[in-house]
């Protein structure tokens, strides 16, 4: 999202981003997911590795009968160290895509609560050069008290580990 070329088009943006989400933690810091896109939350299952998989693709786990891939976060999103979390939690989401519906597990470290985010407080990503690389998977920041929420776009997050190619 470009904001600083067209301003008028950053507040629209911004705008649509108000709305419910599911907060947690990875690595000590606060994401945000839309809650539309969350169908439940799992404790950790056993996650069995698949050969060749995508990068961030922990595995797949066994959900009710489904088979489901599970995307590692941490690993994705480049944050280095273990879980600091003792019990960390596979929130589930689905995705529509052209190819029908993705339901795909994200690995956190913590789920806090569900946030009913105004658009008064929500910025857009700033730019770090570099083609904004560092915050493509940013949808925007949500700020309350001194904390700050990093909205994720979990659409690009999983179609950058080519899971939205499947059907």
């Amino acid at each position: 999202m470009d904001t600083h070329a067209n301003p008028g088009a950053g507040a629209a943006q911004l705008e649509s981003l108000a709305g419910k989400y599911m907060t947690f933690r990875v690595g000590g810091e606060e994401y945000g997911l839309e809650i539309l896109k969350v169908r439940e939350l799992i404790g950790l299952l056993e996650i069995t590795r698949v050969p060749h998989a995508p990068q961030g693709v922990k595995g797949v786990v066994n959900l009710r009968g489904k088979v489901i891939p599970v995307v590692d976060l941490r690993e994705h999103l480049g944050i280095d160290g273990a879980s600091a979390s003792a019990r960390p939690v596979i929130i589930v989401v689905q995705l529509q895509t052209p190819n029908g519906p993705i339901t795909t597990g994200v690995l956190v470290d913590q789920v806090l609560e569900v946030r009913n985010i105004a658009s008064a407080q929500i910025e857009p990503p700033p730019s770090f050069g570099r083609g904004d690389e560092a915050t493509r998977f940013i949808l925007g920041i949500a700020k309350n008290d001194k904390r700050v929420v990093l909205l994720l776009d979990i659409d690009l997050i999983l179609s950058s580990t080519n899971l939205s190619l499947a059907a």
